[in-house]
């Protein structure tokens, strides 16, 4: 039985990646951290199953800040896969604490990878990349030759676990992979990331406790796909014979505007536009304010276009994304309202 260890096993992308590792009959570990509240609802079903049927899963307190804590964790597992998800993942809140981001998101990388080489582990090892790397694209669509700009603090620190990744497999030889994913949504995404900021706010006006969603630029274009096909992806690069960086994208390119009318449309919300600019808003049947904007979701620096080419996944992995925008929206708004009761 292979043993994985993820990182960030409480997040969007480990919860599901903990699903598939265990569906392919892993022994799944996860390093959390110590915190004040109880973060663990995404994995919370998989402890109910583990107690039925027997699924091995195990987590460990432990900190990417923290090098004794992820050597002694490793020393105990000694995994044949490390997943490394963990990070402050939140590009507009590393504006706010640009350090934080730095120490976790990319120097939590070298202990981690360090650590790796001082016990001498055979691992293989997935760093999670992001699209944020390329920033102010040179090129669209954006592959894996693509120079990096970096808009960010959250995209700087992870250019710096890229490269390091990068190098541990480069003078080391470790078995390193570098995913650079593009948006991935779903209905366990983070509250404060755009897409389930809508889905979630729109359910929460339907249900009449929220009067107003407010937005910062509805014209930045993404490239959106479905977190579980995502993780397939990482599972697969780390099945290869040889070490290799991969884009993981849909090669579609959609706008924020586009996803939030998607949504208003599934929850069956009918508005018009009013105004332009900084002063446009979204308005009900009823004349109600729905959607206006707020200049304090903009980030100084925006990035205003980030679309993949996954032609590589494709062809070396296998990989295919199924899962259109509009699924995406539906899936993620029907999600929403179900969790707070509402008909749509």
């Amino acid at each position: 039985m292979k043993r994985a260890l993820i990182t960030g096993i409480t997040g969007q992308d480990g919860s599901y990646l903990a699903e598939l590792l265990l569906q392919k009959g892993y022994e799944v570990h996860g390093l959390v951290r110590r915190a004040s509240t109880f973060n663990r609802g995404r994995i919370e079903h998989l402890f109910i199953d583990a107690h039925t049927t027997k699924f091995p899963l195990e987590l460990h307190y432990g900190d990417l800040s923290d090098s004794n804590s992820l050597l002694r964790i490793l020393a105990t597992v000694k995994p044949d896969e490390i997943y490394n998800l963990g990070a402050q993942s939140h590009v507009g809140i590393s504006f706010d604490i640009p350090e934080s981001t730095g120490d976790i998101t990319g120097l939590g990388t070298t202990r981690l990878l360090e650590a790796v080489r001082s016990l001498d582990l055979p691992a293989r090892f997935y760093q999670a990349s992001s699209s944020e790397l390329y920033g102010k694209a040179f090129t669209v669509p954006q592959n894996e030759e693509t120079p990096f700009y970096p808009r960010s603090p959250y995209a700087c620190a992870k250019a710096y676990g890229f490269f390091l990744a990068r190098n541990y497999r480069e003078s080391y030889g470790m078995f390193a992979v570098n995913g650079i994913l593009f948006n991935h949504e779903s209905p366990r995404r983070g509250e404060n990331f755009v897409t389930r900021k809508i889905t979630l706010s729109l359910a929460r006006i339907l249900k009449g406790t929220q009067e107003c969603l407010f937005l910062g630029n509805l014209e930045s274009k993404r490239d959106w796909g479905y977190a579980p096909e995502f993780v397939e992806g990482m599972w697969r690069m780390l099945q290869q014979s040889a070490p290799d960086d991969y884009v993981l994208a849909t090669g579609r390119e959609q706008s924020v505007r586009e996803f939030l009318e998607l949504c208003l449309k599934r929850a069956g919300i009918k508005w018009t536009k009013q105004g332009t600019g900084a002063e446009e808003t979204y308005r009900d049947a009823k004349g109600r304010t729905i959607v206006a904007l707020d200049p304090r979701y903009r980030r100084p620096a925006e990035v205003d276009i980030l679309l993949g080419d996954p032609s590589k996944a494709k062809e070396k992995l296998g990989w295919t994304p199924k899962t259109t925008l509009e699924e995406l929206a539906t899936i993620m708004m029907e999600a929403d309202c179900r969790t707070l009761g509402v008909n749509i």
